[in-house]
């Protein structure tokens, strides 16, 4: 009756043995460097096709101090486009560049006319009335 315990025991662990997930990517390559200072930079790429890279570094902006990143990542989406983002992180925001990234449409040209009007014909603060 050991015998069987054990013998089961072993069976349902053999078949049972993790033998991971085949929608997992290994990892082909993998870099980090993080200075004392703040500065970092980091590197990796997947047996899938996905990679990323960045840096980022301290800079001074007035009297503060603004990290500043830039980096790029990529993957393929699921019809085999290689989907590419290049990018800097800064005191101005994050700006992704790439052609899959959308894009506004353009201004039509009576908005723009009336835009570049008020540019150029300032309106005057009227009299009674105070700014504040």
């Amino acid at each position: 009756m050991m015998r069987l315990a054990v013998f089961s025991a072993v069976v349902a662990v053999a078949f049972g043995a993790y033998t991971g997930d085949p929608k997992v990517a290994q990892i082909l390559r993998s870099e980090s460097d993080i200075s004392p200072e703040g500065n970092y930079q980091f590197a990796y790429e997947t047996e899938n096709g996905i990679s990323a890279s960045a840096q980022g570094t301290l800079k001074q902006v007035g009297t503060e101090s603004a990290l500043v990143a830039q980096g790029a990542f990529q993957w393929a989406d699921p019809e085999g486009q290689l989907i590419q983002v290049q990018y800097v992180a800064d005191e101005n925001g994050y700006q992704p560049v790439g052609d899959a990234l959308p894009t506004p449409p353009p201004v039509p040209v009576a908005i723009a006319r009336a835009l570049e009007y008020i540019r150029a014909h300032p309106s005057a603060p009227e009299p009674g009335f105070a700014r504040a």
